[in-house]
């Protein structure tokens, strides 16, 4: 009997121990039950297109939620469907020329805005804050009408010229981070002999980094998943396609067959941007943070 009685105590030490570390779990369930039932409504269709990229023809778009068997030649063969590298090809140009086209403009256009005492500098900025509003497909006709004159229409300049003239969210963003900068720093760079150019090399840009590189990030994104213009200025030149077009005439052109063809694909277009946020997932938390000064 006395041989039996320690095993009885751990038994009973265990579960108490066990009892608050369940509870603690449930109570964190529940309180974030909310959270949990949204977080899973957003992320079952990302789960829908994951298993029917992974079906069979007969299969994908039954309801099914497992693939019978797994089908791994579906991102080959949805590649093969329409000209993919093409379309990747047009899309990696697209966004990273937009992209450090908006770092670089948006940075000087900010600093002038945050930094520099000049004449009308308030009413420039309130041009901006109006820009933001204006939807893009309230200009996209007297633009249209631009590129058709300039004979650009049927290649990708339509896409990249308006980012190398700023972004107005992003001037507002990085406007609003360089005034959180001390402007002792500035004024010592200053004496220091620094002209503008300097103590926008030399101070701003470096506190400033994390929010720079998120305005890239944010239009690295935007453009990748730009459906609207392109179609707009390019979508009957199949050259100059990028690859949002090239999935939405797969699926024109496949008549809603093959819809595990098309999950591939489109699996496949998610991939970059999903890489990317993950990696610079801190990126993004600083740069909208809007802090210029770590403590």
């Amino acid at each position: 009997m006395s041989a039996i009685e320690p095993s009885v105590v751990d038994v009973m030490t265990a579960n108490l121990t066990r009892r608050p570390t369940t509870r603690k779990i449930l109570m964190g369930v529940a309180n974030h039950a909310i959270a949990i039932a949204l977080s899973i409504a957003m992320l079952f269709p990302f789960f829908i297109i994951l298993v029917n990229a992974f079906m069979t023809q007969q299969q994908a778009g039954t309801g099914a939620l497992w693939p019978s068997p797994w089908v791994w030649d579906n991102f080959s063969k949805s590649i093969a469907s329409f000209p993919f590298w093409a379309n990747l090809k047009n899309t990696v140009i697209y966004s990273v020329v937009a992209s450090l086209g908006v770092m670089v403009s948006s940075t000087f256009t900010a600093y002038a805005l945050a930094r520099l005492n000049w004449r009308f500098k308030e009413w420039v900025f309130i041009a901006v804050l109006v820009a933001m509003m204006i939807p893009p497909q309230v200009t996209t006709l007297p633009l249209y009408v631009v590129y058709a004159k300039l004979h650009l229409l049927g290649t990708l300049w339509p896409l990249i010229l308006p980012n190398l003239f700023l972004d107005a969210y992003s001037v507002f963003l990085l406007r609003q981070f360089f005034m959180t900068i001390p402007t002792e720093m500035t004024e010592a760079a200053r004496l220091d002999g620094a002209g503008e150019l300097g103590v926008l090399f030399r101070v701003i840009v470096p506190m400033a980094r994390p929010g720079i590189v998120a305005i890239g990030l944010f239009q690295f994104m935007y453009a990748w998943n730009d459906f609207y213009t392109p179609l707009v200025y390019g979508g009957q030149q199949g050259n100059v396609n990028t690859l949002s077009v090239g999935l939405s005439l797969m699926a024109i052109n496949q008549h809603q067959q093959a819809s595990n063809y098309q999950m591939a694909a489109s699996l496949l277009f998610m991939l970059p941007p999903l890489i990317i946020f993950f990696l610079a997932q801190k990126v993004f938390v600083e740069g909208i943070s809007i802090t210029g000064v770590k403590g």
